[in-house]
């Protein structure tokens, strides 16, 4: 096998992110909308790329307010800085079927080098011909290293909203020459 192109099935796939809040609970949200091209070489994984580009308007985490709050320019500002990008600089062996993909992060205009740690789940025909693999994901990033400082004292000491954030991804790809034919 050579490297293959795949597209996203996003209805099967997401990006998810969690962050404490209070520092007692863990508030938990996806990005919607979301594009990218991956080209993976199963045999040579260190010859893979991807990239991805996130509509940061499209978080979502389940309450409108606190939403409308991360696109605003106390987080996402995304007015002035619309999307969010991944682009890989490196896939490096990790044990098998694992992997840490190193690669450039850009979050309100910052970008800063972050490592996935990547498990990939093997390729299957779907009921329609095509032919599909599948990752999981995961990283955790600071906020504060992007820009994103806002936050609020509490009374009791602490503060509103963690500076670490976790990502977890869950990604199934069509391949891309049967992509047309087989999404649903």
């Amino acid at each position: 096998m050579a490297i293959e192109k795949w597209q996203f099935d996003n209805v099967h796939s997401s990006i998810n992110f969690s962050v404490r809040h209070m520092m007692i609970s863990r508030v938990r949200g996806r990005f919607e909308k979301w594009t990218g091209t991956l080209l993976f070489d199963e045999e040579n994984p260190t010859q893979s790329q991807v990239e991805v580009t996130i509509d940061a308007a499209s978080t979502n985490t389940q309450e409108q307010q606190r939403d409308d709050h991360l696109r605003s320019p106390d987080f996402l500002d995304v007015q002035n800085y619309p999307n969010i990008t991944f682009k890989s600089t490196a896939f490096e062996p990790a044990g098998e079927n694992r992997f840490r993909v190193v690669g450039d992060l850009t979050i309100h205009g910052v970008t800063k080098p972050v490592t996935l740690d990547v498990e990939f789940h093997g390729r299957g025909k779907d009921p329609w011909g095509g032919e599909r693999i599948g990752f999981s994901a995961k990283t955790k990033i600071n906020r504060k290293d992007f820009g994103l400082e806002w936050n609020q004292i509490l009374e009791t000491g602490g503060v509103l909203v963690g500076e670490e954030v976790e990502i977890e991804i869950e990604v199934e790809a069509v391949k891309a020459t049967e992509a047309a034919a087989t999404q649903s």
